[in-house]
């Protein structure tokens, strides 16, 4: 069967732990694959995708234990209950204030939830002759500052061959369920750098799905949005970005973002549903990497609204994003 799940340990991370499982999906006809670790909050670790005789590194993230201790990047993470950010970590709910643990000390916000570094379960696989999928999942008791709506997240990680296809793709769908007995705000976001193969983004071309950027704050909180032009070949040489987009999905139930790289000839393709209606792009320092963010809502959506979803008990909200070459 082309299509295999394994396990390795990865770690330990620190010296009085065990070490962690690193489940790997492949794909043994082409070598392509993804790897997960569910105990560091169901994060997306690698991801390897094939064009013609090149197989390609898609993801950059820490390559040891002591780095993915070390990492402040969020790299890969799952962004839940909030992606980005929430000013001061303060927000009202149905009549209540509430103030969430603030950890972007600099900015002065709580950023990104936090399940990004919590012990996910693996509650199904799967293995075909056609594809592989791993689900893991985290059931939240409400115990967090700031938030006491429990919930179960669930991601399903799955990696297939589309008939008539050379390459595999992965997708990546969550589905959060409020599991207690009012009504929650929930927003979701994935927060993956994408390289290939380690090229310098000053090398890549960008397009992105959008002709409107929202415009921030010296604390990086929306105060506005403004036209953006030429967002069908934008040139990342010498260019930086830290920018949240308001996506044009023009009558379609999907947007892609795409990275080109000229000297492979390759395009990398980040597609979205129409529930994520928002996407950032960040552009790091070491420019070794670029973060495209698919979110469901916008910066500081708590306190705004922006694409703030709200669930009665046992209500569900879902939604999928896929990563391929072409």
């Amino acid at each position: 069967m082309p299509f295999t799940i394994t396990t390795q340990p990865f770690g330990p991370l620190a010296e009085d732990t065990t070490p962690i499982t690193e489940y790997f999906i492949q794909n043994t006809d082409t070598n392509e694959g993804f790897s997960i670790l569910p105990e560091r909050g169901g994060m997306l670790h690698r991801l390897l995708l094939r064009k013609g005789q090149n197989l390609f590194s898609i993801v950059k993230s820490p390559d040891s234990p002591q780095a993915l201790l070390a990492d402040e990047r969020y790299s890969s993470a799952l962004l839940f209950p909030f992606p980005s950010r929430v000013h001061h970590g303060i927000y009202s709910f149905d009549g209540e204030a509430y103030a969430l643990r603030m950890n972007e000390f600099r900015h002065e916000n709580a950023l990104h939830g936090f399940v990004y570094n919590q012990p996910f379960q693996v509650v199904h696989q799967e293995e075909t002759p056609t594809h592989a999928s791993l689900t893991v999942r985290y059931d939240y008791t409400g115990d967090q500052p700031g938030y006491p709506f429990p919930f179960s997240l669930a991601v399903l990680y799955g990696l297939d061959r589309p008939e008539g296809s050379a390459s595999s793709v992965l997708h990546v769908t969550y589905r959060a369920v409020n599991t207690g007995t009012t009504r929650c705000p929930i927003a979701f976001g994935w927060h993956p750098y994408f390289t290939l193969s380690e090229e310098p983004i000053d090398h890549l071309r960008l397009t992105l799905p959008t002709n409107t950027a929202i415009t921030l704050n010296d604390n990086l909180l929306p105060v506005g949005q403004e036209p953006f032009a030429n967002a069908d070949d934008i040139s990342l040489n010498e260019r930086t970005f830290d920018t949240p987009f308001l996506v044009n999905f023009d009558d379609q139930e999907f947007a892609e973002t795409t990275l080109w790289s000229p000297g492979f000839d390759t395009t990398l393709r980040i597609g979205q549903d129409k529930s994520f209606p928002y996407l950032v792009v960040f552009t790091p320092p070491r420019r070794d990497s670029i973060a495209i963010e698919p979110l469901t809502a916008n910066v500081d959506a708590f306190n705004t609204g922006e694409g703030l979803q709200i669930l009665n008990p046992g209500e569900s909200a879902s939604g999928k994003i896929w990563v391929a070459l072409s």
